[in-house]
């Protein structure tokens, strides 16, 4: 059981950032590869703001949320905004997002240096809570309940909210939501700043979580959340969460069982298997061959 909830703090990280990711291709259809160089970033800034101005965890996550929602905004509009009327506006955002990513870490590194940063050793309380035989740690159950927090907020934006109703009808049709009146530049920002927001968050929980932040940690979790959206389906906000907790939780009991250095191949190999006996990913839809 202790395993069991290790597993879900660390998944809960992989699916918060796993839904940045997928939200953006499940409702524009487009890969955003600079969110890695997000989630980087938004560690390092969220580390200087708490050592230099001793903010509280609490106020940091809040700006780091709004750095990068700004940060978003800048990725679709230099990254992908130009090109979305060519032929291959898919590819194209591709590498231009790619580009983008190797600039905003190559400004990390002239801003931040290249060593690795962590937070005050006091930045949340080093307590533990113990209950129903297992134990928990201050940090995890703020790793868990902002993930969480943020996870439900999520679903009832686009579920109930006019702004999630615009997003699902560009997710439909972005031609016919543009005659019914909808601004689907306007929704594809905004898509932008959210899905950016929310990995932002995650790269603070990360490095609170591993207690370091690098200029490639982002590149270290982008295979994971590719994997984990291809495994709950492209494009679906639910498949990301339960694919993220599965990978966090095959990850712990790997490391609890059989070694650090099996970690991920014990995790890939049973996404792998998920998907050879789901191809569509477990929440995705089987698609039909038209001919």
């Amino acid at each position: 059981m202790q395993q069991l909830l290790n597993g879900l703090f660390l998944g809960s990280i992989y699916a918060l950032f796993a839904i940045g990711f997928t939200l953006v291709f499940g409702i524009l259809d487009r890969l955003n590869l600079a969110h890695p160089a997000a989630f980087a970033a938004s560690a390092f800034v969220g580390i200087w703001l708490t050592d230099t101005f001793d903010l509280p965890i609490a106020l940091v996550l809040v700006i780091v949320f709004a750095f990068g929602a700004l940060l978003g905004l800048l990725i679709e509009r230099v990254a992908f905004r130009p090109l979305k009327d060519r032929p291959d506006a898919h590819f194209a955002g591709l590498i231009s997002s790619i580009a983008m990513g190797g600039m905003t870490i190559a400004l990390l590194q002239a801003v931040f240096g290249p060593n690795t940063r962590r937070f005050p050793p006091d930045t949340v309380p080093d307590e533990s809570i113990p209950f129903a035989g297992v134990t928990a740690s201050t940090l995890q159950l703020v790793i868990l309940g902002v993930s969480l927090g943020l996870m439900i907020a999520l679903t009832v934006l686009v579920g109930r909210t006019a702004l999630g109703r615009s997003m699902r009808a560009v997710a439909e049709n972005p031609t016919a939501a543009r005659v019914l009146g909808v601004n689907v530049d306007r929704v594809t920002a905004m898509t932008f700043a959210i899905s950016t927001a929310l990995g932002a968050v995650a790269g603070v929980l990360f490095a609170l979580n591993v207690n370091s932040a690098q200029l490639g940690m982002g590149g270290a979790i982008e295979l994971k959340g590719l994997a984990v959206i291809i495994v709950g389906g492209m494009g679906s906000l639910p498949g990301a969460l339960i694919g993220g907790l599965i990978l966090g939780i095959a990850e712990v009991f790997a490391i609890q069982y059989i070694g650090s250095s099996w970690r991920d191949l014990i995790a890939f190999a049973l996404l792998f298997v998920i998907l050879l006996l789901r191809p569509q990913g477990l929440f995705g839809k089987r698609r039909v061959r038209e001919v």
